[in-house]
């Protein structure tokens, strides 16, 4: 019998981790069949600290059958009835908060306040989407005036139906409630398959959901690796995926979708620039850059991993951001004050390992880093910095999704936005500079989908999220997360 190493100071109920079942289908907590049990990892040690056993194949059927059934009914209540259950699914997130930082951190390996804000931005979606649910019932029948006597029309929005929901280990919780909130809150039911990594934290929404009384089927989880959301891409009954991941899986999503044409949401990978302009504080500038790539260990497609300073103030600006890099408290849940965590997964870590190894023999100048932490345990990696990344670089180049930057220094604005805009990417960008007007110049012809000028990487509710070229397809959060999960409907009649 396993026996797994639970951190005495990391407090997580037992519920939470000794789940004898973790399939949630129909309203209900069902045994997950015969697949092999999958270990949870603690990436502070390396160490299991749980298992679980995945979702089969066979029971995407089930869950799909559940979705579909549960759409019947779920389609006719109102937006008001709908924002009652999303606050309730709010409010179950908000009352568990100390639990689920505790898991986050023992799962992820995120620090203190990552884990936090991370709850609070799962409890903030849903409260947002009940708000917008219950002002949704007075947009439908709107009148529109028709060119010909004796005709009027009206336009409705109906929910696109049962849908497939596949969200990554970068964001348990937070991506999920990107997803779920607006489809429930549009009308759609929903299965849910979580990464494998981080399922632990995922399950809490079909306790959340018993908690609130959500109608059966309504919510559906298939916690499991790639074959559960292979299955559910190839089933027929889901008239919509949304998925979160690598580019590399996202199109063998978007190819599945293709042979059923149904729409899909993608949001993938990103390289994306930080512009620092001459007039920068510098103060000001090494701190969101930092956080720009050191929040969650890198581990963000979002993350600005391309950073391009002014010449004019390149050198003061590097030095400062070397001394920050060098200074970050790296730690596991056993460093309270801890300001990087471990990377969440070890095929990322060697993956980022592997990085680091090519990077020193193809000869790049590395001012801070560069080597994973040696002499401990877990899947820790140095905050790393590298100077004058050739544009052809895969260092350059690639999304790492890991904490490492790459720094050149640019003579005009013009050269910068060339070199920040030269990516097959599309995803976020940041801009720094003490000039507004200049600053949101840059910013206007940055393509991003997502531009923060002088703001550290804060995300809202209310705001849009997705990018251009192949960082994705659609837009998430805001009305128009909300409206990917709806089609529009036009009736014309005889008045």
């Amino acid at each position: 019998m396993t026996t797994f190493i639970r951190p005495p100071y990391m407090e997580v109920p037992a519920a939470l981790l000794d789940r004898a079942q973790t399939v949630f289908i129909a309203g209900r907590w069902v045994d997950a069949g015969e697949s092999a049990a999958i270990e949870v990892i603690d990436p502070s040690t390396g160490k299991a600290f749980a298992a679980f056993r995945p979702a089969s194949v066979a029971q995407v059927d089930a869950a799909a059958a559940a979705a579909t059934q549960a759409f019947n009914s779920w389609r006719r209540t109102s937006g008001k009835e709908r924002a009652t259950y999303l606050r309730a699914i709010a409010e179950g997130l908000r009352t568990r908060k100390a639990d689920l930082v505790a898991l986050q951190m023992l799962n992820s390996g995120k620090p203190r306040f990552e884990a936090e804000i991370d709850v609070d931005d799962a409890v903030a979606t849903f409260d947002y989407y009940g708000d917008l649910a219950e002002g949704l019932d007075s947009q439908q029948g709107q009148s529109v005036e028709l060119p010909m006597d004796g005709l009027e029309g009206a336009t409705y929005f109906e929910p696109l139906g049962p849908v497939a929901l596949i969200v990554p280990w970068n964001f348990p919780m937070v991506t999920t409630a990107w997803k779920l909130a607006p489809a429930l809150a549009a009308g759609c039911t929903a299965v849910l398959k979580p990464s494998e990594f981080t399922t632990l934290t995922e399950l809490v929404y079909g306790d959340i959901a018993i908690e609130a009384g959500l109608p059966a089927g309504v919510l559906n989880i298939l916690p499991g690796a790639g074959a559960i959301g292979s299955a559910l891409c190839a089933d027929r009954r889901f008239r919509k995926i949304s998925f979160t991941g690598s580019n590399a899986t996202g199109s063998r999503v978007m190819a599945a979708a293709a042979q059923r044409v149904v729409p899909v949401s993608l949001e993938l990978g990103g390289k994306s620039p930080i512009v620092i302009l001459e007039d920068a504080d510098i103060a000001q500038a090494v701190e969101i850059a930092a956080a720009g790539i050191f929040f969650n260990c890198g581990q963000m497609c979002s993350a600005t991993s391309r950073l391009l300073v002014s010449e004019k103030i390149a050198a003061r600006f590097t030095e400062a951001l070397v001394e920050k890099a060098a200074g970050l408290k790296v730690g596991g849940h056993e460093t309270p004050d801890a300001e990087m965590g471990p990377l969440t997964t070890f095929p990322q870590y060697a993956k980022v390992r592997d990085t680091l190894e090519a990077a020193r023999a193809s000869g790049l100048e590395c001012l801070a880093g560069g080597r994973v932490v040696e002499g401990r345990d877990g899947f820790f990696v140095e905050p790393t910095i590298y100077r004058d990344v050739p544009s052809d670089h895969p260092v350059w180049r690639d999304e790492i999704f890991g904490p490492v930057l790459a720094l050149r220094s640019f003579a005009s604005v013009d050269e910068a936005i060339a070199i920040a805009n030269d990516t097959e990417f599309g995803l976020a960008a940041t801009v720094v500079g003490t000039d507004p007007e200049a600053a949101n110049a840059v910013a206007s012809r940055l393509d991003a989908g997502h531009v923060w000028v002088n703001s550290a990487q804060i995300i809202f509710p209310n705001t849009a999220w997705g990018g251009f070229k192949a960082s994705g397809i659609g837009r998430e959060l805001g009305p128009w997360g909300l409206s990917s999960y709806r089609a529009v409907k036009h009736v014309t009649r005889a008045s």
